[in-house]
């Protein structure tokens, strides 16, 4: 890594987070100057820490009396215990005239919505959700395009005390209801189909499938592809109803049950690619005030800002986006291929609308990359300010792509945290400096960490990615857990009264931090631990490799190294371009990290968010049954990787 920062920070006195910093000091009676001092403070006097966060970014609610309550218990910690909030109240705050919503589908469908209408919105679907028995506590299921009705349905669900769901409407039958069908929703929302890649997909069978299996007490059908497909679809099903027809109620105004700031909010879905998917509850304020806390101090997200994140319903940067209108800023929806008909598609919108803020994902930023995207050169990107990237670890060579290709003056902010928490452990910083391959450091309030094999603090070296200490976003529970035991077992098995995330990460000279992947996909030949992104960083530098996944097998009673290349079109797998791919990995990383063998494939197999499946593809390499494939995206490219010639000597 080069000690020469790609990006230095401008504008820090009136960034929120020297506010924050400011805020903070008055209360501690001390100077706290600085991100890293700011972050000490954060961990070292949590309940100071988390209330001054509600006032600053002015949560809407009652706080109680206890900041914090069994602050040594890990998992048991309770943040704001008798406090109070409703999550559709506070993001429907602010000017009625402002936008809310700008939408735009890749069939060039498009939706505005003001803050005004959008509430009028919420307000209609409410009352709908109210008469169909929905109240405090219910379950309501989504399997929907990113587009406004999708955020209307989860804002009116909040705004009763209830619970939502999402999924992307590409999930097969089998991948809902191992979702949908442990949680039992009372009313269930989907569409008549979805666009992707220049051709429109009809899901009305599999609607009406799910629909019957979950028998929700009402089924709403909202119109993408064809309103009077649609309109008979709804006619089929049992309590169907059309979207549209809640949109013509008479207007009214919303009513927010105050819930107890633990309360259930958001119900996400772990991967499930080893088995059934895990239900993770999020609480109605804990993902509220993470959520802010990381638009404000860490994204610079400001009233009036103009938010993007290249995300389906499936994926929890679709809730990371939603709150954003609690931050009063505008959300730009976006739904179907990022390369249809071009890699330039989403830099057209982000031209057309001022996009103040873009997030996609580091395979986004590699692929537009090989696709010879170059939005610097070819558009108006003046209102950009902060690009972020997250799904897996964004290369060092991708790091100066950005600023060569998109923007030089920009906040590169790589990101890292899940599903499990619905937010993020590390990430951007306004307020520092950024370095190529580094994540800027660790979030506030969270006592993120790289622990050696004991659990101690490792301060230089690869280590498992912990958190020590209480954080606001924590799950509340997994359901149907009653005792704990399945959220105990996923976070707290490996060190005791400490999160273990299971990530490969270690910390740089800078306070910032390296993932290296998984750190249950960790290589180990020869009994030394190598993560995969150090490979994909220096293999996804060649133009004749597309994508690339790696794994370690079990041969000779030791692991050895193998790497699957997906090769550009008229590309061939030659000796020549096995040793080319050999000495950039032998340089660019050690002489450890070099593949024993190289494999070429048609196709990788990945998660519906895009994330590739090392541990598929490892447990096919090996003869074992890959569970639940339903939640993959491709599944019919793990045919690819069986009783390979290759892997046999």
């Amino acid at each position: 890594m080069t000690d020469e920062p790609l990006w230095r920070p401008h504008d820090i006195d009136s960034a929120a987070i020297t506010r924050l910093a400011q805020l903070c000091s008055t209360r501690a009676g001390r100077t706290i100057e600085g991100f890293r001092a700011l972050h000490a403070y954060s961990i070292d006097a949590l309940d100071e820490f988390w209330n001054a966060v509600w006032d600053d970014v002015g949560v809407i609610g009652s706080k109680g009396e206890r900041v914090l309550a069994d602050a040594d218990q890990m998992p048991g910690a309770k943040f704001f215990p008798d406090g109070r909030i409703n999550y559709a109240q506070n993001c429907l705050r602010g000017d009625p005239a402002a936008e809310a919503l700008v939408f735009r589908g890749e069939d060039k469908a498009e939706q505005r919505m003001t803050r005004g209408e959008l509430t009028a919105a919420v307000a209609k679907c409410q009352a709908f959700l109210a008469e169909a028995g929905v109240t405090e506590g219910d379950r309501v299921a989504a399997m929907l395009p990113n587009m406004p009705a999708t955020i209307v349905a989860c804002l009116a669900t909040a705004s009763l005390g209830a619970v939502f769901s999402s999924c992307s409407p590409d999930f097969g039958e089998r991948g809902v209801m191992d979702r949908f069908g442990q949680v039992e929703p009372k009313v269930f929302f989907a569409c008549d189909g979805y666009w992707y890649n220049g051709k429109p997909v009809d899901v009305s069978g599999k609607v009406a499938a799910v629909a019957q299996q979950l028998a929700p007490g009402a089924t709403v059908v909202v119109p993408y592809l064809d309103d009077l497909r649609a309109a008979s679809l709804a006619q089929e099903l049992t309590g169907g109803i059309v979207f549209d027809t809640i949109m013509k109620r008479a207007e009214s105004v919303p009513h927010f049950r105050p819930m107890p700031f633990n309360a259930p909010l958001f119900i996400l879905f772990s991967s499930g690619t080893t088995g059934v998917p895990k239900c993770i509850v999020h609480g109605a304020g804990g993902t509220l005030l993470k959520h802010m806390s990381e638009h404000h101090y860490h994204s610079g997200i400001r009233p009036g800002d103009r938010v993007f994140y290249f995300s389906t319903c499936g994926w929890m940067m679709w809730n990371w986006l939603v709150t954003a209108l609690a931050s009063e800023a505008t959300l730009i929806l976006f739904d179907g291929s990022p390369f249809a008909p071009s890699h330039a598609v989403l830099w057209d919108y982000a031209q057309d609308e001022q996009v103040t803020f873009f997030g996609t994902s580091a395979k986004y930023i590699d692929a537009l990359k090989k696709a010879g995207g170059h939005p610097k050169e070819t558009h108006d990107l003046a209102a950009l300010r902060t690009v972020a990237s997250t799904g897996s670890p964004l290369a060092a060579e991708s790091f100066r792509w950005v600023y060569q290709a998109i923007k030089s003056d920009v906040h590169l902010a790589s990101i890292s945290g899940g599903t499990d928490i619905v937010a993020c452990f590390v990430l951007g910083v306004p307020t520092e400096p950024v370095y190529a391959g580094e994540i800027q450091g660790p979030a506030l309030g969270v006592a993120t960490d790289v622990a050696g094999e004991d659990g101690s603090h490792l301060a230089r070296g690869k280590g498992e990615l912990v958190c020590r200490k209480p954080f606001p976003s924590m799950p509340i529970m997994f359901w149907n857990d009653p005792d704990g035991a399945k959220y105990r077992a996923a976070y707290f098995e490996r060190f005791a009264g400490i999160w273990c995330h299971g990530d490969f990460a270690e910390w740089t000279e800078h306070g910032g931090m390296i993932i290296h992947g998984r750190s249950d996909a960790t290589l180990n030949p020869g009994g030394v631990r190598i993560g995969t992104a150090e490979i994909y960083a220096q293999v996804e530098q060649i133009p004749e490799v597309t994508e690339a996944l790696a794994i370690g097998q079990n041969f000779d009673d030791d692991v050895r190294v193998v790497l699957f290349v997906r090769l550009a079109e008229g590309a061939a797998l030659d000796d020549t371009l096995i040793g080319r791919i050999k000495h950039k990995v032998r340089t660019g990383a050690s002489p450890r990290h070099v593949p024993a063998r190289i494999v070429a494939v048609a196709d990788i197999p990945r998660t519906k968010s895009g994330k590739i499946t090392e541990l598929a593809v490892r447990d096919v390499v090996h003869g074992r049954e890959v569970k639940n494939q339903e939640a993959l995206a491709n599944p019919e490219a793990l045919e690819l990787f069986k009783d390979l010639p290759e892997l046999r000597a």
